[in-house]
């Protein structure tokens, strides 16, 4: 009978729209929630029968059914934050956690270091990344985020790299003498390298002119500072020669003593090189040392020495590369987060906790680097906001509740057709 089969009809309006309600609901009660992507309810007619057979026309319905809920991946707002730990991708992809249950995504980057320096979600579960080895390079082995690092080792000084002018204007002829270095040189400077032990020495570099366009160099250290020396008297451990041509520019240098027997534990026989920049032969151009008419200067300094230190902070860079700040000034990249992605995101498991995890249909995860392969971007210290829009939710919500209203009102017109149907007995 028609009219029974329009309660059927109404009641699964009743339900595709309650369905929808609580969609549109969930959408609401997740507007504040880290990452949270919102679903949206799509329909399909139900076909009972059809008068003509496969000729097609004249064909009723049976009412609707709810067919799927599909998550919409929008990329979500970022907001700065001030925790060095908050994280955020913008554009496709998803953090890779491990926690107990198995291997899961999220695009929630609240994250925070445990007791055991493991960086983690919220829920526990571990970020996994790409691990840096000692000189801080990131290699492709994917392991979790850990601060295995509290200390870096001292690192002993092998070059120092020096960009300056020597003044064309000086005299030349003097002889240098350790018993007098400042009266016997024209230029001097000093700066720090470091031994093995990561203990700090100063090394002060005199300067002479000998000839035209030639000068003579000796690195100096104070004798209690090496093996064999006196306190009180000065020790040469460095010298060597700079040759310039008429232009000024820098054409040869040339080392003829470098060892440093530095004492108290550290390792002799170190060698320092004294680099004073590319010559003219080698395309040198840039910050090297000069001959010209000013005063004798030093522009700019390095050495890739220090001492042992630990960590005082830790932060990401836009890369996902988490860095270590350790008390003597040096930065050693620990590892990059690691960023996975899919084929068909809207396939993925909702597991709850903001957290995903694979199924037949989004295909496995394609893990890399972030910015590689499609993959998003990280952004440090911000957040992904929902991308629940409350003003269309409430549209939306409006639409299905007078769809519910409707269907309640032909269930209780197909009810009010079957009791006069009952009251033909009469």
């Amino acid at each position: 009978m028609g009219i029974l089969s329009s309660l059927y009809t109404g009641v699964s309006g009743l339900q595709a729209n309650g369905e929808a309600l609580g969609i549109y609901g969930d959408n609401l009660a997740n507007a504040n929630t880290t990452g949270f992507k919102t679903s949206r309810p799509e329909f399909q007619d139900v076909i009972a029968k059809s008068l003509k057979g496969i000729l097609g026309g004249n064909q009723i319905g049976r009412g609707t059914k709810l067919s799927n809920v599909n998550p919409v991946f929008a990329q979500g707002s970022l907001t700065q934050t001030d925790r060095a730990t908050d994280l955020a991708i913008s554009g496709d992809g998803f953090f890779v956690l491990d926690g107990p249950e198995g291997r899961c995504f999220t695009r929630n980057g609240v994250f925070n270091f445990d007791k055991d320096g493991r960086l983690t979600s919220l829920e526990g579960a571990r970020v996994m990344g790409f691990q840096a080895d000692e000189n801080g390079l990131i290699t492709n082995k994917l392991t979790e985020i850990k601060l295995d690092r509290t200390v870096i080792d001292a690192k002993r000084t092998s070059k120092v790299n020096l960009s300056m002018n020597l003044d064309i204007r000086a005299e030349k002829g003097l002889d240098f003498n350790l018993e007098n270095p400042d009266k016997t040189s024209k230029y001097s400077n000093g700066f720090t390298v470091y031994d093995s032990a990561g203990n700090a020495h100063l090394v002060t570099v005199y300067f002479n002119k000998v000839e035209d366009g030639q000068w003579k160099w000796h690195a100096v250290v104070k004798g209690e500072e090496v093996q064999g020396g006196e306190k009180g008297k000065l020790v040469e451990a460095a010298s060597g020669t700079l040759k310039f041509g008429t232009d000024g520019r820098l054409q040869e240098a040339a080392t003829d003593k470098n060892e440093f027997n530095f004492n108290k534990g550290a390792l002799p026989g170190q060698k320092i090189e004294f680099n004073f920049g590319l010559t003219v032969m080698e395309g040198g151009d840039g910050l090297q040392t000069t001959q010209y008419g000013t005063n004798s200067d030093l522009y700019k300094h390095t050495q890739d020495g220090y001492t042992a230190g630990t960590v005082a902070g830790l932060s990401f860079n836009d890369d996902g590369v988490l860095s270590a700040i350790f008390t003597n000034g040096e930065t050693l990249n620990l590892a990059q987060v690691a960023i996975g992605k899919f084929e068909n995101n809207e396939a993925l498991f909702k597991k709850g906790q903001n957290q995903y995890r694979e199924s037949k249909n989004s295909g496995q995860a394609f893990i890399g680097k972030p910015g590689d392969g499609g993959r998003g971007r990280i952004t440090a210290k911000s957040i992904e906001g929902s991308t629940t829009d409350i003003a269309a939710e409430f549209i939306n919500l409006m639409t299905a509740q007078r769809s519910f209203q409707a269907n309640a009102r032909a269930i209780t017109t197909a009810d009010e057709l079957m009791a006069e149907v009952l009251n033909m007995r009469k």
